[in-house]
């Protein structure tokens, strides 16, 4: 009896990001612009990336693979949200709210430790440099990458395997714009108090853990600078500032969301568009910016032109 008051759910409806359809209008150009800046942004950082020879290096290779990371994370959300600001209903099949879920912490758990890899990188290069090229080889370079991308899968399919076969029942409104974890579960009939617990401490571990090491690596790849005013601090230290904004923009947002024991929903929406819209965007612009050898690259191609 009990099964047969949990209705079968096909699909599910998003709130959005607001209720005013005027401002939901006035949102359309802002996001098609940012989504469509961080497609062109990521994939030229790729492009640009492969077709330079002198950026065929270990530290441009993650920076290559972060960039597209980056582009497929904006994709799995950005695209849908746009299209439902010009719909009065917003709804997303039960598959597609599950491959939301997948994918979002697929690319989320890939990037955090393809940071963590970029860390170790900038490690190697500061600390020791003289062994740097046997260490970073092609080889390590693709098996870092590789991990990189097993862990995210991993990740993913522990959080998708977790609520799959959960019934849903009752109410189908998510209060946000995409499928995440900690929305989706609150529709689900039976008690979820474990799993909240199962769910987030994965999540947590996750997050923290890799957050805990590049702060550490970070702190001291810092102070070797620091000590050292050799040729050549000047750039180590600007590009271990690039790597340290873009993992104080990445991790702030997903660490608060999952940590924060209040939910405030105006906040964990801003909190998502920040770390699925513009930190994607943000990557490339501040590695290009600060980047001496992308800039030198970006002048040789528009003087090639």
């Amino acid at each position: 009896m009990e099964e047969a008051n949990h209705s079968v759910v096909s699909e599910f409806i998003f709130q959005g990001l607001c209720n005013s359809k005027e401002l939901q209008i006035f949102l359309l150009l802002p996001f098609s612009t940012l989504y469509l800046m961080t497609m062109v942004g990521n994939l030229f950082v790729v492009i640009l990336i492969i077709t330079d020879h002198h950026l065929h290096s270990p530290m441009y290779f993650l920076l290559a693979n972060l960039s597209f990371t980056d582009f497929c994370l904006s994709s799995v959300t950005t695209p849908k949200l746009i299209t439902d600001l010009t719909k009065e209903n917003k709804t997303i099949s039960f598959q597609g709210c599950m491959s939301q879920i997948f994918f979002v912490h697929f690319f989320v758990g890939g990037e955090m430790v393809l940071l963590v890899t970029m860390a170790y990188d900038r490690y190697v290069a500061i600390c020791r440099p003289l062994h740097y090229t046997s260490i970073m080889d092609s080889q390590k370079c693709i098996w870092l990458f590789l991990i990189s991308w097993i862990i995210g899968f991993v990740h993913g399919v522990s959080q998708l395997i977790l609520i799959l076969e959960l019934p849903f029942c009752g109410p189908r409104v998510i209060d946000s714009f995409f499928c995440d974890i900690p929305l989706v579960m609150k529709l689900i009939c039976v008690n979820t108090d474990t799993l909240d617990i199962v769910t987030n401490a994965e999540s947590c571990v996750v997050a923290t853990a890799c957050f805990i090491l590049l702060l550490i690596s970070y702190t001291y790849l810092l102070l070797t600078v620091r000590l050292h005013s050799k040729d050549g601090s000047s750039k180590a230290l600007s590009t271990c500032t690039s790597h340290i904004i873009v993992v104080v923009l990445f991790f702030g947002p997903v660490i608060f969301i999952y940590l924060w024991p209040v939910s405030i929903t105006w906040l964990d929406k801003f909190l998502a568009v920040f770390y699925s819209v513009i930190t994607p965007l943000l990557n490339p612009a501040i590695y290009t910016l600060r980047n001496r050898d992308i800039k030198n690259a970006i002048k040789k191609l528009i003087s090639h032109m």
